[in-house]
């Protein structure tokens, strides 16, 4: 199925994990990508690669999201380079893990300026160019936003991320709302636990495993999960769909067993 075929699709953080995944699913069904990352170079190379082998396009820009400037620039490349932008996937995040009584201000301002305002510039000038579009089908263009379960729930040792995953889901609605008229769809994708490289950075496998049994599907999410969840809402199968949050958690929100 070539849902996306002659579309193009920027999405942030696209050189690991969930980010990667939506590359993959999306260039896997048509589309030619922008992967954007920070500092993982070749990782985001390797994921071009493997796009580029399924015959599609791809253009790999380095931007930190939480630098205005440096976003601005990514979309007039991607513009310059593809002409329009079908599809933005604000996926970009990172997390500090401190408690509230411990945390350092600079570790609170980096996570906010990432996983809040990074979103921000990123929705931002996506609407900015697809509101000037011209209408491809019913929609000038889809905006998701990878958001996570914890706007949901609030587990300690995260208060920065969790204030700025609730921020930006109540942002997306207020969105969705502004650009209906415009015909752009916003929607919002919360993951719950989903294996990917950066889990290791606070848990050792055997945690992670003894974590997934206790989920209520058995088993921790794969990318995979979310990259489909993200191909469906950013499809003209999802066209009447906007301002919608769509949890892919496994039950996790219902509550671990």
């Amino acid at each position: 199925m070539q849902r996306f075929e002659g579309q193009v699709a920027l999405i942030t953080g696209a050189s690991l994990g969930i980010g990667a995944g939506i590359a993959l699913r999306l260039a896997q069904e048509g589309a030619d990508i922008v992967v954007n990352y920070r500092s993982h170079r070749e990782d985001a190379e390797q994921v071009a690669t493997k796009i580029e082998a399924l015959g599609r396009q791809a253009l790999v820009w380095q931007a930190d999201v939480a630098d205005r400037d440096a976003v601005a620039a990514m979309f007039s490349g991607a513009v310059e380079r593809f002409g329009r932008l079908d599809i933005v996937v604000a996926n970009a995040g990172m997390s500090i893990r401190e408690s509230v009584v411990e945390a350092k201000w600079e570790n609170v301002r980096r996570v906010v300026e990432v996983n809040q305002f990074g979103m921000f510039h990123t929705c931002q000038f996506a609407a900015q160019q697809m509101v000037k579009q011209s209408l491809r089908g019913r929609s000038r263009g889809k905006i998701l936003i990878i958001s996570s379960v914890l706007a949901e729930v609030a587990p300690q040792r995260s208060s920065a991320y969790n204030m700025a995953k609730a921020a930006i889901n109540h942002f997306g609605e207020t969105l969705a709302a502004e650009l209906a008229p415009h015909h752009v769809n916003v929607n919002i994708v919360n993951p719950g636990w989903i294996d990917t490289p950066g889990e290791r950075h606070y848990a050792t496998e055997e945690e992670i495993r003894a974590g997934a049994k206790r989920l209520p599907w058995g088993r921790l999410g794969a990318v995979e999960d979310v990259a489909a969840a993200a191909a469906f809402l950013v499809s003209d199968e999802a066209d009447y769909i906007t301002g919608a949050t769509l949890r892919v958690d496994g039950g996790l929100v219902l509550g671990r067993t």
